[in-house]
C-alpha cells in the first residue's frame, strides 16, 4: 500500500494526528458558511417581528371594537329607557280619563245622539245640539263631614240651610236647594223680554 492509499483509509483522528506530524496547518472554518447563516437568521428575525407586530395590531383593534361595542350598548340601554319613557306618556295621556279631562278643559262636551244619512238621501236619527252634561254636586255626606265655610248665596251672603225633608224607604231623596252658581251673579231672566 502506497501513502496515499493509507491516508484514504485513516479515521478522522488519525488523519488530524498525520497531518500535525507533517507539519499542515489545521483546517480552519470557512468565512463563506457563516455568510451563508446570516440572511436566513435575518430572514426569521424579520418573519418573528412581523408576526409580533401584526398581532399588535389585531389585538388593538379587536380592543378598540370592544369599546365601540360597549359605548354601541350603553347608548342602546339609554334610547331604549327613553323610548319606554315616552311611550309611558303617550300612554297616560291617551288613557279615557286623560282624554275626558283634556276634552273638558278645551270646553268640548259629549255628542248626543248620532244622525246617519243614507245612501239614498234619507235621514236616519233626530239631530240635537249637545249640551253639557250637569257639573257633579257634593254629597250631603261630604259636606257635613267636612268643616268648609257656608255656602252663599248670589248676593254674598250666606245661604240659609233648611232641614232636609225625610223620604220613605225606597225613595230618592229630593235636593233641598238647587246647585250653587259658579262666581258672579246670574241677572234675572224674565220670559217675554
Amino acid at each position: 500500500m502506497t501513502k496515499a492509499g493509507k491516508v484514504a483509509t485513516l479515521t478522522r483522528g488519525q488523519a488530524v494526528r498525520l497531518g500535525r506530524a507533517l507539519g499542515a496547518r489545521p483546517a480552519r472554518p470557512r468565512p463563506g458558511g457563516q455568510a451563508a447563516r446570516m440572511p436566513f437568521v435575518l430572514l426569521v428575525v424579520a418573519l418573528l417581528g412581523g408576526g409580533l407586530i401584526s398581532l399588535l395590531l389585531l389585538n388593538s383593534a379587536l380592543n378598540e371594537g370592544s369599546f365601540q361595542l360597549t359605548k354601541l350598548k350603553k347608548e342602546t340601554t339609554a334610547l331604549t329607557d327613553e323610548e319606554q319613557a315616552l311611550q309611558r306618556d303617550v300612554d297616560a295621556h291617551s288613557a279615557p280619563d286623560a282624554l275626558q279631562r283634556r276634552a273638558h278643559e278645551l270646553g268640548l262636551v259629549p255628542g248626543g245622539s248620532p244622525v246617519f244619512i243614507g245612501p239614498d238621501g234619507r235621514i236616519a236619527g233626530s239631530a240635537a245640539p249637545a249640551e253639557a252634561p250637569p257639573s257633579p254636586t257634593p254629597t250631603p255626606s261630604a259636606a257635613a263631614g267636612s268643616p268648609a265655610a257656608p255656602a252663599s248665596g248670589p248676593s254674598g251672603a250666606p245661604a240659609a240651610s233648611a232641614p232636609a225633608p225625610a223620604a220613605a224607604p225606597g225613595q230618592p231623596v229630593p235636593s233641598a236647594a238647587p246647585p250653587a252658581t259658579s262666581g258672579s251673579p246670574q241677572p234675572n231672566q224674565t220670559p217675554g223680554r
